[in-house]
């Protein structure tokens, strides 16, 4: 990590390893997961990260899982990532991401929303960046509005598959640059 980046961002993106799974079952708690259909079983769990550990080691492009390190104070305090999918007929990235209870309110989303644009922008393989929060989630709908994402309107979705919801589509477009507001080096500078 160079001290330019770490005075730059709050917030450092490492790879998403085998050692996250406690990671992602105090993730998984039910005031975290209230937009998401609840908590999961401990079988889904389990799948979700292989999904990301798998996710974090391709190299191709099609995304990647980040456990979010607060920084000065070295604590991991969450999780982002983006992965490749269709929206409306377009090879596009989508990005999600929690952050634990006792971190929200300090900006550390937002940081960690630019930082995984940033290396979305990188992989180089879609045009646009989304983000589907719960239309009645104020505070993930603020992280797309602060992270320079623009509201395209509500829509329907299925989270988990077979639930529906309404959610609100946020893209932000890749091929723009960033604006200064929001000029962050990619994770990769920061000590990914």
């Amino acid at each position: 990590m160079t001290d330019t980046a770490a005075h730059t961002s709050p917030v450092r993106l490492e790879p998403w390893s085998e050692e996250d799974a406690g990671l992602l079952r105090a993730l998984n708690a039910p005031e975290l997961m209230e937009h998401l259909g609840g908590p999961e079983t401990e079988e889904q769990l389990a799948g979700r990260h292989r999904r990301y550990v798998a996710l974090s080691a391709d190299g191709t492009g099609a995304g990647r899982m980040f456990r979010i390190r607060l920084l000065p104070e070295d604590v991991v305090v969450g999780s982002i990532g983006f992965w490749a999918q269709t929206w409306d007929g377009e090879p596009v990235y989508e990005t999600g991401w929690t952050v634990l209870p006792g971190f929200q309110g300090r900006g550390v989303a937002t940081a960690a929303t630019r930082a995984v644009a940033a290396e979305a922008r990188a992989a180089g393989t879609r045009r646009h960046l989304h983000a589907f929060p719960s239309a009645d989630n104020t505070a993930s709908n603020a992280v797309c509005r602060k992270a320079g994402f623009v509201l395209r309107g509500e829509r329907g979705f299925e989270y988990p598959p077979g639930r529906p919801m309404r959610c609100n589509d946020w893209r932000l477009d890749l091929g723009q640059a960033l604006s200064s507001h929001s000029r962050r080096p990619p994770a990769g500078q920061a000590g990914v």
